[in-house]
């Protein structure tokens, strides 16, 4: 089993505009008998899940995510080598199969660059890719990387990546690490907090040996 989560820290980077993550001792063993940690932070952070609700008025939240439609065959399909900025267009993402498994994984490498002013000149992946992905089969898209749309330091305001995949009631998981030298088909499992929002931090593993 291999864990494609980042871990959560205080201070961690986040998608531009998003609150900052700050972890902080509410309650300590030798004074109070119990370690607790009170946790500040946005629905985003970290390795998390996009629900419809991110970007789609009246779109599902969290709490109306199955998790059968997160635990499944996955097909990881690498594009390395992709300068700063560059766009994941249907040509980059090669021979797709007609029928793929409902989560595409989109590995960039970019994992890792996170922490990193880097990580905002990320890939980003191409509607047109998108649109192929969402017609064969793909119902969970995942990426290495801030968003699978263009990032900026001042944030944005448009997602056509979003609005294809969430627009469609499927579901975005971003932030994923760890991608090194996973099979190209394997079972994931995305295991978000159970929040009835726009999304919520998630730990997500891949079964292999």
């Amino acid at each position: 089993m291999r864990d494609l989560s980042h871990p959560i820290r205080s201070g961690m980077q986040v998608y531009p505009g998003d609150p900052e993550v700050r972890l902080s001792a509410a309650l300590e063993l030798e004074r109070d008998g119990a370690a607790v940690t009170a946790l500040q932070l946005g629905s985003h952070s970290g390795t998390h899940v996009d629900a419809p609700a991110h970007t789609v008025a009246g779109g599902r939240t969290m709490d109306a995510v199955g998790l059968d439609e997160l635990v499944g065959d996955a097909l990881v399909i690498r594009v390395p080598g992709l300068a700063d900025g560059a766009t994941v267009g249907i040509d980059e993402l090669g021979e797709v199969p007609a029928g793929v498994p409902g989560i595409v994984v989109i590995d960039t490498g970019w994992a890792r660059h996170f922490g990193t002013e880097r990580a905002l000149r990320h890939p980003a992946i191409g509607v047109e890719a998108a649109r192929l992905l969402v017609d064969r089969g793909m119902r969970v898209l995942g990426v290495d990387t801030l968003s699978p749309d263009p990032t900026d330091a001042a944030g944005t305001s448009e997602f056509p990546v979003h609005e294809v995949v969430l627009g469609g009631d499927g579901l975005i998981v971003e932030n994923l690490t760890g991608l090194d030298d996973l099979p190209t088909r394997v079972r994931i499992g995305i295991f978000p907090l159970r929040l009835g929002d726009d999304g919520a931090p998630a730990r997500v593993v891949a079964f292999v040996d």
